[in-house]
């Protein structure tokens, strides 16, 4: 006789689930989303939630590697696909305008929005976000400081402040976006932007 599996089946899609939590958590924040407001959103008991995702804070964390991968896989592609930092940051603050004020989906990045001020019991949750976001300035100043050495840039370019003055900007793309900005209205940020960035002197060999 075959052995029956014990316990029962999850009645919900967890893909699903967590596609709802994401989109709770980026539109609300961390701190005012409450496993009430999970659970309605998840259409999920609170048993249910713990069981699939643990607490809180670690389907914070799953949600915001989901939403990396999902909605911010953008920025890591055009970095990764375009030939020089100039060209990768204008895609990506080009697409930023898109994505961050889309009608479809809550409005900026979740990155940027979900802590800001915050009690100190979400003090690591903050940090955690801190830290991708750390982690594009440094990708950013990385590739900058590639292409100083490549001759792509001038040597007088400051990786370290034009990857920060970058992230500056995304973040306050984002921060618009959620004030109502479109689309369009972003675009011309991202072009007034570019404007900061030095001419290339060569292309990439």
């Amino acid at each position: 006789m075959a052995t029956r599996t014990r316990g029962r089946p999850r009645s919900f899609d967890r893909e699903t689930a967590l596609e709802q939590a994401t989109r709770a958590f980026w539109e609300h924040g961390y701190e005012a989303t409450s496993i009430a407001d999970l659970t309605a959103a998840m259409g999920i008991g609170a048993p249910s939630l713990y069981a699939a995702f643990g607490d809180k804070r670690t389907l914070f964390e799953e949600v915001v590697a989901y939403y990396i991968e999902h909605y911010g896989s953008f920025i890591r592609r055009a970095m990764a696909e375009e030939p020089t930092a100039r060209s990768g940051v204008h895609r990506v603050l080009r697409e930023a305008a898109v994505e961050y004020a889309r009608a479809d989906l809550p409005t900026g990045c979740l990155v940027v929005s979900a802590v800001t001020n915050y009690q100190e019991s979400a003090h690591e949750v903050a940090e955690g976000l801190r830290a991708v976001r750390h982690g594009n300035v440094r990708a950013v100043e990385a590739r900058v400081a590639a292409d100083v050495a490549a001759g792509v840039l001038p040597a007088s370019v400051d990786a370290g402040a034009l990857a920060r003055y970058t992230g500056a900007v995304i973040q306050g793309m984002s921060q618009q976006a959620r004030d109502g900005a479109s689309s369009a209205e972003l675009a011309a940020v991202a072009e007034l932007a570019m404007g900061a960035w030095p001419a290339e002197l060569t292309g990439p060999a």
